[in-house]
């Protein structure tokens, strides 16, 4: 069996990760597209060896007429927007964070706030270069079996060197945005599903610490790239309109935002969690965020984030989505979830199956998690990935602090739940799921270890999550 040291290499150069994969050795490797801050085990592997992709970070083609960039797969996508934004295009499916990579988002199928309308990051990709098990690349295009294993695929498939990416025209740096409040789960999905396809952004917070009647109020925001008539006459937005300028420090508006979460809730669902442990210590003694804390700062995000309904404010891109985990004095970390961090938990299940997500929903409140992110966010149609995520629905990402007492079991059962329900959980976060749900949950995996045994009868390429699940 293999230790757990692990060899981490940088390649800087295609004939160096083909050089790096052929001389992996027994414990295998697996290519990691982001600075290692992921919740899951896909980018791990115990024993073998690691391809830090972040030196593939050239942009080698755009085409500013088509919307088309070509670029390495170590381009963080946050590096794309600020480069594409000035041209009027954007990143077609915005993460929550900025330092995913085009790799990583490819090999997770990422998606946002968005997928109800633009799908995963994979239906916008034209053609990826792979590296495979023999040392060959291979140039891969959407409709064949090795992309549609590739989209999603963890990294198993191969290491994506290149992507040729179809981009988003927009007309200006800034979201139009509007918040409302829901007074329930009901209520939410029912505001969600009226009017959440009018939007190109859509999710919503919901308070886990609120009970009875009131499970699952959340405040809902929708988002929508502002129109150039949308500026108004004479501001400096509406003199350089597609101006991008990422800031450093955040403003002292952005931190009283931050402190009373809802500006922008769901959109980007990091934020809050991670400004919180610098900014609000009282809250958190000994290292835990508590019961009584964390349904305070529900509470006040519910009731003073945002009015009864908001609309028409205007956010310059910036401020939403750029990488807020690399600002450099804000003390970032999982403090509000104890010294043994927190546990990501994200499903989705599809239309008709809304009493399971009351159910979820009311055990969790029940149980009184201490969480501060939970969102909830409508699905569109499945993408072409085998092992993509989304299915048309609903999904529910939170944070758990990992310290609660009965927390493995309990999500086990949430796990059996939403596998006879025909849902599933997203492996881009997972590292607890048990292998015998996989199937249910991912009907085409048979396709998928069908095909790695062709392509990679070594098993080359390999990582804890492969191990854990038998991909």
């Amino acid at each position: 069996m293999p230790g757990d040291t692990v060899s981490v290499i940088r390649p800087r150069t295609y004939e160096e990760a083909a050089a790096a994969v052929r001389a992996c050795g027994a414990g295998g490797v697996v290519a990691r597209g982001g600075p290692g801050r992921a919740y899951g085990d896909a980018a791990r592997n115990a024993g073998g060896t690691v391809l830090d992709m972040t030196g593939l970070d050239r942009v080698h083609v755009v085409d500013a007429d088509e919307g088309i960039v070509l670029c390495g797969a170590g381009v963080p996508l946050h590096r794309l927007t600020e480069l594409l934004l000035p041209l009027g295009w954007f990143v077609p499916v915005a993460p929550a964070t900025g330092p995913v990579t085009v790799g990583g988002a490819i090999g997770a199928d990422i998606h946002g706030g968005s997928h109800h309308v633009s799908g995963s990051f994979s239906r916008h990709v034209l053609s990826l270069e792979l590296l495979t098990a023999d040392g060959e690349v291979h140039a891969v295009k959407p409709g064949t079996e090795l992309f549609e294993a590739t989209a999603g695929g963890m990294g198993l498939t191969g290491v994506v060197l290149t992507a040729t990416i179809r981009l988003l025209p927009v007309q200006t740096a800034y979201l139009t945005i509007g918040t409302e409040r829901a007074t329930d789960l009901d209520d939410l999905m029912a505001r969600l599903t009226a009017g959440g396809h009018r939007a190109r952004y859509c999710a919503a917070r919901i308070d886990l610490m609120a009970r009875g009647a009131a499970t699952g109020r959340a405040v809902l925001t929708r988002a929508d790239h502002t129109p150039l008539d949308g500026l108004r006459t004479g501001t400096r937005a509406w003199r350089h309109p597609l101006s991008h300028r990422p800031r450093l420090l955040p403003t002292v508006p952005a931190l009283v935002h931050s402190l009373i979460p809802g500006l922008i809730p769901g959109l980007i669902p990091g934020f809050i969690p991670d400004l919180i442990p610098g900014l609000l210590p009282a809250l958190v003694p000994g290292g835990l965020l508590g019961r009584t804390a964390a349904g305070l700062l529900g509470g006040i995000r519910y009731h003073t984030a945002a009015p009864r309904a908001r609309t028409g404010q205007l956010r310059p891109l910036a401020a939403v989505f750029s990488p807020v985990d690399t600002l450099p004095y804000v003390p970032l970390g999982n403090r509000p979830h104890g010294r043994a961090g927190c546990v990501r938990y994200e499903f989705a299940v599809g239309h008709g199956q809304e009493e399971t997500l009351h159910r979820i929903l009311r055990r969790l409140a029940a149980r009184r998690c201490p969480s501060l992110h939970a969102v909830l966010r409508p699905l569109g149609d499945t993408d072409a990935g085998w092992l993509s995520f989304p299915l048309p629905g609903w999904s529910l990402a939170l944070d758990v602090p990992a310290a609660l007492p009965g927390l493995a079991a309990f999500l086990a059962g949430l796990d059996e739940e939403i596998a006879a329900a025909g849902g599933r959980i997203r492996l881009a976060g997972d590292a607890r799921l048990r292998p015998g749900l996989l199937t249910t949950m991912y009907p085409r995996v048979t396709d998928f270890r069908a095909l790695r045994a062709r392509l990679d009868p070594r098993g080359v390429f390999v990582s804890d999550l492969a191990r854990r699940l038998g991909l």
